[in-house]
C-alpha cells in the first residue's frame, strides 16, 4: 500500500507542477523589456506623454504613459524589430526604431522638441504637471508601480531603467506567488479538516491516505509559491513597510513547518499502518501542523485585508 500512496503523491505533485509552471514558463518565452526616459531640448522630463510600442512582425502595439519623471517600461516582449512612438501635447510626435533581444532590457531615451515657432513653456509641457498622488500610492494613469511609488524622489529615479525593469519583474513574480499561496490555502483547509479522522481511533487506512494526499498537494503549492517569493528580485534601497513586514514574519514559522510537518506526517503514517500508537516525535505532527496553518492563514489575511 505505501508503494501505490507514493506513486500517486508523485503523480498528483507533477501534475500540479506542470499545470501550473505552464504559464510562466511561456511568459520566459516573450521575456525581453524596452524602458527608457523622454525629455524635453532643456533636459525636463515630459510625464503623461503617450507611448506605443508595435511589433513590427506581428503587427500588436503596447500602449503606456509616462510616469512623474517621464519613465516608461514595457516588459514580457516577444525579441524582435519595435517601433516607438511617442505623442505629448505641445510636442511634435517621435518615433524610433528599436531591437529588442531575449532576455535583455533595452533602453530608449527619447528628446521630443516643440512644435517650428513654438516655444516650450510650462502650460504645454506636461512635466510640470503637479502629481495626482502621494508618493506611495499608485497613479490612476500607470500601468505597472514605479519607483517613486516606493518612495524615491523622482531626482533619483529619472533615467534610472534598470531598476524600474526589476520592479516589473518583482511585481510579476510576486502576484505568481500570491494566487499560488491562495491556491493552497483550499487543499490546506481540507488536510486540517481530515486530520479528525485520520488520527482517531477508529481510522482507516483510507482516512490516512486521503489526509496525506490532501497535504502533499498542499506542500507542492506551498514550496511552488514560497520559490516565486524568493526568487523575486530585490530592488535596491526599498524598506519592507506595513502589513508586509507582518507577512514576512509569519514566514519563519509557516516555512519550517511546512518541512517539518510532512516529515513528522510519514512517521505517523507509517506508524498507524503498523498498528502502532503515534509515538515519539511523530506525536508532534498534529501540534505543529495547526500552528503552521495558523501562521500561513494570518499571513494571507495581512495582506489580504486591510486594517
Amino acid at each position: 500500500m505505501n508503494v501505490k500512496v507514493a506513486k500517486v503523491v508523485f503523480g498528483v505533485g507533477f501534475v500540479l507542477i506542470v499545470v501550473l509552471n505552464s504559464n510562466p514558463l511561456w511568459a520566459q518565452a516573450a521575456n525581453a523589456a524596452l524602458s527608457g526616459t523622454l525629455t524635453d531640448t532643456s533636459g525636463k522630463v515630459v510625464a503623461n506623454a503617450k507611448v506605443s510600442v508595435k511589433n513590427l512582425s506581428t503587427g500588436e502595439s503596447v500602449e503606456i504613459q509616462t510616469n512623474s519623471a517621464g519613465l516608461y517600461t514595457v516588459s514580457n516582449l516577444a525579441p524582435g524589430d519595435y517601433e516607438v512612438s511617442v505623442a505629448a501635447g505641445g510636442f511634435d510626435p517621435k518615433t524610433a526604431r528599436v531591437t529588442l533581444a531575449a532576455g535583455a532590457t533595452q533602453t530608449t531615451d527619447l528628446t521630443l522638441t516643440a512644435p517650428q515657432g513654438q516655444p516650450e513653456t510650462p502650460g504645454n509641457n506636461p512635466s510640470t504637471a503637479p502629481a495626482d498622488n502621494l508618493p506611495n500610492a499608485p497613479s490612476s494613469n500607470k500601468t505597472a508601480p514605479s519607483l517613486e511609488d516606493l518612495g524615491f524622489p523622482s531626482t533619483a529615479t529619472q533615467g534610472n531603467a534598470k531598476e524600474q525593469a526589476l520592479l516589473d519583474k518583482r511585481t510579476h513574480m510576486l502576484k505568481i506567488h500570491q494566487r499560488l499561496g491562495l491556491l493552497a490555502a483550499a487543499p490546506l483547509i481540507a488536510t486540517v479538516a481530515t486530520s479528525i479522522n485520520a488520527g482517531g481511533k477508529n481510522t482507516t487506512n483510507t482516512d490516512r491516505t486521503v489526509h496525506m494526499v490532501l497535504g502533499s498537494v498542499s506542500a507542492d503549492l506551498y514550496f511552488m509559491s514560497a520559490y516565486y517569493a524568493i526568487r523575486a528580485p530585490r530592488v535596491p534601497g526599498t524598506t519592507t513597510r506595513g502589513p508586509i513586514r507582518f507577512h514576512k514574519a509569519m514566514a519563519w514559522i509557516h516555512g519550517p513547518g511546512m518541512i517539518l510537518t510532512p516529515i513528522l506526517g510519514a512517521m505517523a503514517y507509517s506508524q498507524k499502518n503498523n498498528g502502532e500508537k503515534v509515538h515519539g516525535i511523530a506525536a508532534a505532527h498534529g501540534p505543529v501542523a495547526i500552528v503552521t496553518a495558523g501562521a500561513f492563514g494570518a499571513a494571507l489575511l495581512s495582506v489580504s485585508m486591510k486594517f
